[in-house]
């Protein structure tokens, strides 16, 4: 877990700069599913399964901003200011929205990678915020855009608080907190990333998101599992729910669909796996 501890200095090193400012962090992505997964052990909670995956290491930060912070782009002026101060550069192709801190004597291959987020569009319309589907720009500028993740439809709902505990960079102890979605919202936006890379070869065919799509059903406690079937119900027409329901149908029916095809292929899956226990579950969450 080498690099999780990096990614964990980094991300230290980054609400560190931001003390005392008003630009909460939501974590998503594979880091933000560690620090889910963590957290359940932690508290030792009672969940949907027993036997979990290995967390899986990763070197990326997706950063997920409210729209509020993209409405009022002076409030993004101290994150961008603190990416500078970290040594962060601008990976071309993804200006604005895509950084990278090279590691040891400027190793970018040991580097930690930052990609900067929101939710829908949406909110964003009739306003003086310029966006498409690559990215949103705030204006005034502040040189930080964010890509838009239209999959991340309940990106505010159900956000749960994660105090995290380490070592900053340079070897101090240090204490931050970061928000972490709610596993409904981890679940769309792994579906469409599975839909996206499921026979993408240089991708690995999408088998780590299949795997995290197992971690989550598996670390759903009781009142989670009734919280995702809340929001089910309250955001069933929408397009985002309706293309959801498309992908598991397509793809998490059966234990030869794709998809579970893909989870079995993990390198980090094991035979005591309950694999029909999350067929059923990604059904009756999001299945016809």
């Amino acid at each position: 877990m080498i690099k999780m501890m990096t990614l964990t200095s980094a991300l230290l090193d980054l609400l560190n700069e931001l003390e005392g400012t008003k630009a909460p962090l939501i974590i998503g992505g594979g880091y933000g599913i560690y620090l889910r997964y963590m957290m359940i052990m932690e508290e030792q909670r009672q969940t949907l399964f027993k036997d979990l995956p290995e967390p899986r290491s990763t070197n990326d930060l997706d950063l997920f901003l409210r729209a509020e912070l993209l409405l009022d782009s002076e409030q993004l002026r101290p994150l961008r200011n603190a990416m500078t101060t970290l040594g962060y550069e601008v990976i071309k192709g993804g200006e604005h929205y895509q950084f990278l801190r090279p590691g040891p004597n400027g190793d970018k291959e040991r580097g930690i990678k930052i990609d900067v987020l929101t939710g829908p569009t949406s909110p964003f319309k009739g306003t003086q915020v310029q966006f498409d589907k690559r990215r949103v720009r705030p204006r005034p500028s502040v040189d930080l855009h964010a890509h838009p993740c239209e999959e991340a439809l309940t990106l505010t709902d159900g956000t749960t608080t994660r105090t995290l505990r380490g070592k900053l960079s340079n070897g101090k102890d240090y204490v931050g907190q970061v928000l972490l979605p709610h596993p409904f919202t981890f679940l769309t936006m792994k579906l469409f990333a599975l839909r996206d890379r499921i026979n993408d070869a240089e991708k690995d065919y999408g088998r780590h998101h299949a795997l995290d799509l197992y971690t989550v059903i598996g670390t759903l406690t009781e009142q989670e599992w009734n919280e995702c079937l809340r929001l089910r119900a309250q955001y069933q027409t929408d397009t985002i729910l309706i293309e959801s329901r498309r992908i598991v149908n397509d793809l998490f029916t059966r234990l030869d669909s794709l998809g579970t095809i893909r989870l079995r292929e993990s390198a980090y899956f094991r035979p005591e796996f309950r694999v029909n226990e999350f067929i059923g579950a990604m059904k009756e969450l999001f299945g016809e």
